[in-house]
């Protein structure tokens, strides 16, 4: 259960509260242009030439140096597409710019899972349903019992190993997560039903594994170089982005303060409350320029799930005007280096593996002006 010590706001605060909030879009998005266009121009081409200088190294991995240095390049390139390119652009944020490069409809990002379902189950499902249990997915993603109103199993108990196999699996997980798969094993859907949802991912899927395991090693076969050190220069990538990935957005939703919501709080939700679910159910990373680069500035993810369409290079700004806003109105900013966040997140996957005591009822972020 959180720790957290933020006040009850009364209607007339929790109205203001939301317009500050809203404010801040306004003023920052109303400074968007150029600046934001040549940041994320920028990052385009570190992905496409740090991935280029990856793989070209990988065809001299015969020469272990070149191979680690060749394998961490392109762990960086796929690790900065995945985070600052393909997920803050398929959130729209650049689709001002009318580049089919950053448009957030139709760009096809560098992992099995397909953008489409991504969009759905993340955009949609998971930022318009921030956790509300029954409703976002995200919550432990099927997998994982990391809350004390989660029902728990005795399959928990093995959690701590499902959460290495996730980590290190992460991209696939995300990729069947709209399936929901245990739909076919309570007969909600026919394996036919089932299959003809899972077509657009298994071609995703096939693209993907053709690219990194035939299509590259091929080129070094036609090179007569070792085809070994290029299958395992990119199988080694790929871990170590879903690795990171994993790591950094399970610091975004589970740290030790975050809350779970019941649904109820759907009922007639204002602005200014939708604000607090998305401050109570995000928190943030502390770090450099790099490291938030790195994160696809999702070390912000408090204010991600307050603006999640704003373009991403604006967080940092953003933040200091978040967090002045919550400290005026008593409410909790959720931050801190990434080493405490994810100790924090380690502690909920063992800690609720277990069994444990019903949980007590979330405190309100409203205050009841009738008592």
């Amino acid at each position: 259960m959180s720790t957290n010590k933020s006040r009850a706001l009364s209607p007339a605060e929790l109205e203001a509260f939301g317009a500050e909030l809203d404010a801040v879009q306004v003023n920052i998005t109303a400074q968007v242009g150029a600046e934001d266009a040549a940041y994320i121009k920028r990052i385009w081409r570190l992905v496409r030439y740090s991935g280029a200088l990856g793989r070209g190294l990988l065809f001299l991995g015969w020469l272990w140096p070149a191979w680690v240095l060749g394998t961490l390049l392109l762990a960086f390139s796929k690790i900065v597409e995945n985070m600052e390119l393909g997920h803050n652009v398929m959130h729209g944020q650049y689709d001002w710019m009318n580049d089919p490069r950053f448009n957030g409809q139709s760009y096809e990002w560098d992992v099995v899972g397909t953008s489409d379902n991504w969009r759905y189950t993340h955009n949609y499902k998971h930022h318009t349903y921030t956790n509300v249990q029954g409703v976002d997915d995200d919550i432990g993603y099927g997998v994982l019992r990391l809350f004390p109103e989660q029902k728990w199993h005795p399959a928990n108990l093995f959690q701590p190993l499902y959460a290495v196999i996730f980590s290190l699996l992460f991209q696939w997980g995300v990729a069947i997560q709209r399936l929901r798969i245990g739909r076919y094993f309570i007969g909600r859907i026919t394996g036919r039903g089932l299959y003809e949802e899972f077509k657009p991912t298994g071609r995703k899927i096939m693209r993907q594994l053709v690219k990194d395991y035939v299509f590259f090693p091929a080129i070094a076969l036609l090179l007569f170089v070792p085809v070994l050190p290029v299958l395992l220069g990119n199988l080694v990538a790929n871990g170590l982005r879903n690795i990171w990935t994993h790591m950094i957005i399970f610091c975004g939703h589970f740290t030790a303060d975050v809350e779970l919501f019941p649904k109820s709080v759907l009922q007639d939700e204002s602005r200014g409350h939708w604000y607090l679910r998305q401050l109570h159910g995000s928190s943030n990373l502390t770090g450099s320029r790099f490291f938030h680069m790195m994160s696809g500035n999702l070390s912000h993810q408090i204010e991600h799930h307050l603006y999640p369409d704003m373009p991403s290079y604006r967080y940092a700004q953003a933040a200091e005007q978040v967090r002045e806003i919550c400290a005026r109105y008593g409410q909790h900013y959720n931050t801190g280096p990434l080493w405490r966040q994810f100790g924090q997140v380690l502690w909920r996957i063992v800690r609720y593996s277990l069994p444990s005591p019903k949980a007590r009822k979330a405190p309100a972020l409203v205050a009841d002006e009738t008592k």
